[in-house]
């Protein structure tokens, strides 16, 4: 992995450039006013044509436990990504990245999507648009499902709207059960390349079939 130091102040603009030419920032920790560029030999991605929703996961979401939104409580979303939790005393999320990320919320290049329970948010991930690549950035649960059900709604949003990559920086044993890999570094900026010049639309609301299509999609390829 490529890490560089960054100390001058960073732009809504430069920051947008870098995630172009594939890399992007992260902190220490919350408390560290430094930004490092990271450029990783092997890139996370989750290839949406091939995304499994897990059968369980399914039953969870015909059930409806969770009240799904797009983009209604953004800063709260990144503000629970950044905050400590069972198993996770840092985060990666500074003062800065906060900052950056609140402004292109504003500028329609970042979103969220968030879970509800009984009027409470429980879950939600937010990421970064641009062109037909979305940057998923982290993801945050207080209940059960709740960011895995986040997710797979985001996948219904990208495909109805016609993107090509979605990011997810590094595989996890959490994004590897709905089918992310790590491909090299060459192969990422193709990948990159060819979605940025795509005529996507990112889908507040989402549109009329759109989570059937992928759970019955998912349902085939098991």
């Amino acid at each position: 992995m490529s890490n560089r130091r960054s100390t001058p102040q960073i732009t809504p603009g430069m920051l947008l450039r870098a995630y172009a030419i594939g890399i992007f920032p992260m902190a220490e920790s919350r408390d560290d006013p430094d930004l490092y560029w990271i450029d990783p030999e092997q890139r996370g991605i989750l290839p949406m044509d091939d995304f499994h929703v897990p059968q369980s996961l399914k039953k969870t979401l015909r059930r409806g436990d969770f009240e799904i939104t797009c983009d209604r409580a953004f800063t709260a979303v990144v503000e629970q990504c950044a905050a400590p939790a069972p198993g996770r005393r840092q985060t990666w999320i500074n003062d800065t990245i906060f900052d950056l990320c609140r402004q292109l919320f504003v500028l329609g290049h970042a979103h969220s999507i968030e879970a509800w329970a009984n009027g409470r948010l429980v879950g939600g991930l937010y990421g970064i648009s641009l062109g037909g690549a979305f940057f998923g950035e982290s993801m945050f649960s207080r209940e059960t499902d709740a960011s895995k059900v986040a997710l797979v709604h985001l996948v219904a949003r990208l495909k109805a709207g016609g993107y090509g990559l979605l990011d997810t920086q590094f595989v996890t044993q959490h994004l590897a059960r709905f089918g992310a890999i790590e491909i090299g570094r060459d192969e990422y900026r193709q990948q990159l390349n060819a979605a940025m010049a795509l005529p996507a639309r990112f889908y507040s609301e989402l549109p009329e079939g759109a989570l059937s299509a992928l759970m019955q999609s998912s349902t085939q390829r098991s």
